[in-house]
């Protein structure tokens, strides 16, 4: 292996810095939600615990969403440092939804999230309200187009290849936001970021709760975090069983590589695989361990246990003489993705979310109000230390996502090792590589421990009873001008 290979640096440093970008991406998503949620119900109820909440997690929510912006604006760079090639080829494709993304759905949120943020006391409540809710609106909004972007290079659709035949071309732009691909993700991708921003509910709640603080207002959170880890996990599945239909008709490979099927399956030969053992060419299979028809039944749009999932082998020879013969000889024959990469990705996304969940049930019945046993030490530990599992989970759910797609880097039309920048030596890229690093792992301690501080400090103290309405609600005047 060449260590100054530019193809192999240049796809660590856009994993690596692609990984650590989404680190901040799914708390954005679903903590906003969370506490515009919040806010909602304090701006019905008056009740001063929601304005406190809502305060509280939205300096956690600003403090990421800030980290997030520096770490994103980096990833667009090295579409055109390291990736030249794939950029001339697919970019009036690729770069029309990411132009939408900064220039309406990132501005759109910024703008709002700065009213909310120096609108307290300024801002009527209900036009403050309303600030946060848009604010929600734009974070999801942005996540959808570059949903999009990327559901290009699964799934290319709206293009047409130029005169010369070296360039794709917008041909309908609409036929690009609403690429299936993009469609299925964006439910899927919302559900797991509700399922994080839960988590690091929890896990906030649950260290004051162990020490006896704020503990009225962190019940409250605690509780709104555990059944919303569940409800994502509810629409993660449904939602990824969705995604599932769609890349088994976009892309089998990716299937067949996730579930280790080497040879074309029926009925209760398509079954799901739980453990798996290859033989070291990746063309069979030694020992496994299988629940049948189970494959059969989630691949198959009719839902037919009787159903057929096309293999791995059998794949190969389609792509090889006769959807992609023109790219044969640069893979060798070879269009399987790296399958123990792929087979396990999938299987440990599913694993961290449904250790998760079992955290989150188990959290609910113990917290519980007819509880007669108070909660263990032991107990909270475990519900501060969930925190990352759902972030873990995303993570190599996006692992499987691309590496699953390989050697592709637009499927059916790029690959990948066309895509990289041909007069960018492999030194230049390892420095970078290296700088991005190490500039990373220094924001990595910043934002925890920016978070890990405001955690520790709380919701601000209850105001005095003569602060409060003779209904006990905070007064208007009262709430202070910013969040901080």
């Amino acid at each position: 292996m060449d260590f100054l290979d530019p193809l192999l640096l240049a796809r660590w440093q856009f994993g690596l810095t692609t990984l650590y970008h989404f680190i901040f991406v799914p708390l954005t998503l679903g903590m906003s939600l969370f506490i515009a949620i919040f806010q909602t119900v304090w701006y019905r109820t008056g009740e001063v615990k929601w304005l406190h909440l809502t305060r509280f997690f939205g300096k956690i929510f600003l403090i990421n969403f800030a980290m997030g912006i520096v770490t994103g604006i980096v990833q667009e760079f090295q579409f055109g440092m390291n990736w030249s090639s794939y950029s001339r080829f697919v970019g009036d494709v690729f770069g029309a939804p990411l132009a939408f993304e900064g220039l309406m759905a990132f501005f759109f949120e910024a703008t709002f999230i700065g009213l909310w943020i120096f609108g307290w006391n300024k801002l009527p409540r209900g036009i403050h309200l309303a600030t946060i809710w848009i604010t929600v609106a734009g974070t999801w909004l942005s996540a959808y187009f570059i949903l999009a972007a990327n559901a290009f290079m699964q799934n290319p659709k709206g293009y047409q290849m130029s005169t010369e035949g070296h360039r794709a071309e917008m041909a309908d732009f609409w036929e690009v936001l609403t690429n299936p691909v993009a469609l299925t993700q964006l439910p899927h991708t919302l559900s797991s970021a509700i399922m994080f921003a839960a988590g690091v509910m929890i896990a906030a709640s649950a260290w004051h709760l162990s020490r006896g603080r704020n503990l009225d207002t962190m019940r409250t959170s605690l509780r709104f975090g555990l059944w919303a880890m569940i409800i994502g996990f509810v629409a993660v599945f449904l939602s990824g069983d969705q995604l599932g239909l769609v890349m088994v008709q976009t892309q089998p490979m990716k299937m067949a590589a996730a579930e280790a099927i080497f040879n074309s399956a029926c009925g209760a030969n398509a079954s799901f695989s739980l453990f798996s053992i290859g033989t070291p060419d990746g063309t069979g299979e030694v020992w496994s361990l299988r629940v049948p028809y189970v494959l059969a039944f989630l691949s198959t749009s009719t839902r037919d246990f009787n159903g057929c999932v096309e293999g791995i082998n059998d794949l190969n020879n389609l792509y090889t003489t006769q959807l992609f013969p023109q790219f044969a000889d640069q893979v060798d024959g070879n269009f399987a993705p790296i399958l123990w990469v792929t087979y396990w990705s999938f299987r440990w996304m599913m694993g961290f979310g449904l250790l998760a969940t079992a955290i989150a049930v188990a959290g609910l019945w113990v917290t519980r109000k007819g509880a007669k046993r108070p909660v263990a030490g032991w107990m909270w530990k475990i519900a501060i230390w969930q925190a990352p599992l759902a972030l873990f989970g995303i993570l190599v759910g996006w692992i499987f996502t691309e590496m699953g797609r390989q050697p592709w880097i637009v499927f059916g039309l790029m690959l990948t090792q066309d895509g990289v920048s041909p007069n960018v030596p492999g030194w230049t890229v390892l420095i970078s590589l290296v700088a991005f690093t190490l500039i990373y792992a220094i924001l990595a301690v910043v934002e925890f421990g920016l978070i890990f501080k405001t955690v520790r400090e709380g919701p601000q103290a209850l105001p005095d009873p003569d602060d409060l309405t003779p209904e006990g609600h905070l007064k208007v005047d009262d709430v202070p001008s910013t969040v901080y």
